[in-house]
């Protein structure tokens, strides 16, 4: 099974030049932003350009990127339909958690509130508008929000841009390939190779990370003042401290009900997660995370069956960092949002976050999916979060990569494919 399209990182290559490293020319144009924004207002704020073109850019191609994930992860796994019992297994405990995940983010982002007092300007001259967007969809009755996700045609959502009508597509399409059988491996593989051109499309466009990094910082600082970056920095350092209760305390909890610790399990694997870290990439500690899963006694059937699938189905930190970022943009462009509303937020992010592991700046990419589905944010307003996106990829692609690894030690357990005193014995390398 591929678990995942192409990754978009630049790689841990030590011969490659320091200054083409993307994670340090994000650095760079970061610090530049904030030098330029702050001592030069008037040309931070004309940098603005630099961030929108980047955020329409990625609005480009998230239609095509939705509908090739959705499709290519749902279809697979209808074809896992020989494995049964731990397939279903599988999936029963990735949307569990996958949802924990996304109510801890939801939850913690409300008590904290980070994007409170955000010193705006220019994002509330969006806030009009999107209370009449709000307004509009409230409005709505059931029956009308219900054929509004039904596009006029097949490519008219793709057209349209309205990710709800593209999800719809995606899923039918998925099922159709499923009850296909054989006979839908051609298209499935076809599918599969468009989705890699469209991850390698989205690695062009990541390049130029740079410039909007640069752009979006400048213009925030310029407009706003360095105050603004205290709101960023405080959702960055949430969502850190939020990833590692989640990591200690629900993942703790599930691996001390199978008999072992969460500590032990993160030393065993810290190889993978400073590749991890370093990579921004969870993919690049897959063939060790297999390997070392292996070493702990779950069989290679189950390793590999629930790992490459989480990559699509058991995005911890990225269902966390949804939530969080969604409701930041809401409180820092004064946008109301009721709790019905963050429902509906948290459904949709549960469909959206489906094929964002692995690839490094798709969190963003996927967040925008998450906006796009829900009225009355401000699309514009995700410029703000360019600035800091880069150092949350990084916790967002570690929690990812332990959600996983645990999920199949998890299962495997589930199976009595290994005792917990096995699993510890292998922890401790001692074999088993």
């Amino acid at each position: 099974m591929n678990p995942s399209p192409v990754s978009l990182s630049p790689g841990p290559s030590p011969r490659k030049p320091w200054y083409r490293l993307l994670y340090v020319q994000v650095l760079i144009a970061v610090a530049v932003g904030i030098l330029l924004g702050n001592f030069f207002p008037r040309v931070g704020e004309s940098l603005k350009p630099l961030g929108d073109g980047f955020v329409k850019l990625t609005r480009m191609i998230i239609a095509p990127i939705v509908f090739c994930t959705v499709v290519h992860g749902v279809a697979s796994m209808g074809s896992l339909g020989c494995l049964g019992r731990v397939g279903l297994r599988a999936l029963l405990y990735f949307e569990v958690v996958s949802t924990i995940a996304l109510a801890v983010g939801l939850v913690v982002v409300n008590l904290v509130q980070p994007g409170a007092n955000f010193q705006s300007g220019d994002v509330t001259a969006h806030v009009e508008q999107a209370r009449k967007h709000v307004e509009k969809a409230t409005a709505l009755e059931t029956g009308s929000f219900l054929l509004d996700i039904i596009p006029n045609s097949l490519v008219g959502a793709f057209a349209s841009g309205e990710l709800l009508q593209v999800l719809l597509v995606s899923i039918l399409s998925a099922f159709a390939l499923a009850g296909m059988g054989e006979r839908g491996q051609p298209i499935l593989r076809g599918i599969e190779r468009a989705q890699e051109f469209f991850f390698a499309l989205l690695g062009l466009v990541v390049r130029l990370a740079p410039l909007g990094a640069l752009g979006a910082m400048a213009f925030t600082v310029g407009k706003f003042g360095l105050g603004s970056l205290g709101n960023l920095m405080a959702l960055m350092f949430c969502l850190y401290i939020t990833s590692a209760l989640f990591v200690l305390l629900v993942l703790g909890g599930i691996a001390r009900w199978c008999g072992f610790s969460i500590l032990r399990y993160l030393r065993f694997i810290s190889d993978e997660l400073i590749l991890t870290l370093g990579t921004s990439s969870s993919e690049t500690a897959l063939p060790g995370l297999m390997e070392k899963s292996r070493r702990l006694g779950c069989q290679p059937a189950t390793v590999g069956l629930v790992i490459p699938t989480g990559y699509s189905f058991n995005m911890d930190g990225t269902n966390i960092y949804l939530c969080m970022g969604a409701v930041f943009l809401a409180q820092a462009t004064n946008t109301p949002m009721t709790w019905g509303q963050q429902l509906t937020l948290l459904c949709v992010a549960m469909l959206t976050s489906k094929g964002a592991s692995g690839v490094t700046g798709s969190g963003f990419v996927t967040l925008a999916a998450t906006l796009q589905a829900v009225p009355g944010i401000p699309l514009e307003s995700i410029a703000l979060l360019m600035g800091v996106d880069r150092f949350m990829s990084e916790c967002r692609a570690v929690t990812n990569m332990i959600g996983n690894g645990l999920a199949t030690v998890v299962i495997s357990r589930w199976e009595g494919e290994v005792t917990a005193a096995q699993v510890r014995q292998g922890l401790e390398g001692k074999g088993v």
